[in-house]
């Protein structure tokens, strides 16, 4: 497995505080699936692994799974090739709220994906990339751009965490997908615009070649005028 897949995994399966370990599995669990890290039809870890990397016992491991297989996230398998396995098909995000959004819980959001995406392009740039590095990055952007409006927003949130990865920094893995959550909560109460979604592949592809080249200002101005395009469309519907 690649170092920076790998990475993905630590900065999500990290152990969860003991006061709400139930619920805190479900998240760390469903994290891992709406960010692509666990893709759809891919199996999870075993349960005794997950329940180590987590810091749970197995029967609250398998209470949160239990859980996310009645609300059709999970299927599990039995037999020699048994597991917990991703829905090849996920539920739809839940219909888009109505009514006002908090103003300063929003913006807060929004300035820490800033803050925060910026900075994991410039640091990648800045790093000289392994091939497997590399590969990754272009892998997830490649899948970025063939996804479909269905898929679109899993794959994206994919390739924004394959940047972070990148840097070799397991904290700003864990701080961006932490953020990327939610982002994508806010985002699920919006439409997905089709003329968006291409303009969004055009500055994914910026971003990636800046950092491939190892051009960290452009890397981070490419990051920057992206979040940007996205605070406006949420700005726009929701603020």
């Amino acid at each position: 497995m690649e170092p920076s897949v790998v990475s993905a995994n630590e900065a999500l399966f990290r152990p969860v505080r003991a006061g709400n370990a139930f619920e805190e599995t479900v998240e760390r669990l469903l994290q891992a699936i709406r960010l692509g890290v666990v893709g759809a039809g891919e199996r999870l870890p075993s349960e005794r692994e997950l329940a180590e990397r987590l810091g749970v016992s197995r029967v609250t491991l398998r209470e949160a799974i239990r859980a996310l297989a009645d609300a059709g996230y999970v299927v599990s398998r039995r037999g020699r090739y048994g597991g917990t396995f991703v829905s090849e098909v996920l539920p739809e995000p839940a219909a888009r709220a109505t009514g006002a959004v908090d103003a300063a819980g929003f913006e807060d959001v929004l300035c820490l994906r800033y803050v925060l995406e910026t900075g994991a392009a410039e640091a990648a740039a800045a790093r000289t990339l392994s091939p497997a590095d590399r590969q990754h990055l272009t892998g997830a952007l490649a899948e970025a751009e063939a996804a479909g409006l269905g898929d679109y927003r899993r794959r994206d949130s994919r390739l924004h965490l394959a940047i972070a990865e990148v840097t070799a920094s397991g904290s700003l893995t864990t701080a961006v997908a932490d953020a990327r959550t939610r982002v994508n909560q806010l985002l699920d109460r919006i439409p997905l615009l089709e003329p968006n979604l291409e303009h969004s592949n055009a500055q994914h592809e910026a971003i990636v070649d800046a950092i491939l080249a190892g051009d960290s200002g452009a890397a981070r101005q490419a990051m920057a005028d992206h979040v940007d395009g996205t605070a406006s469309l949420l700005r726009a519907f929701l603020a």
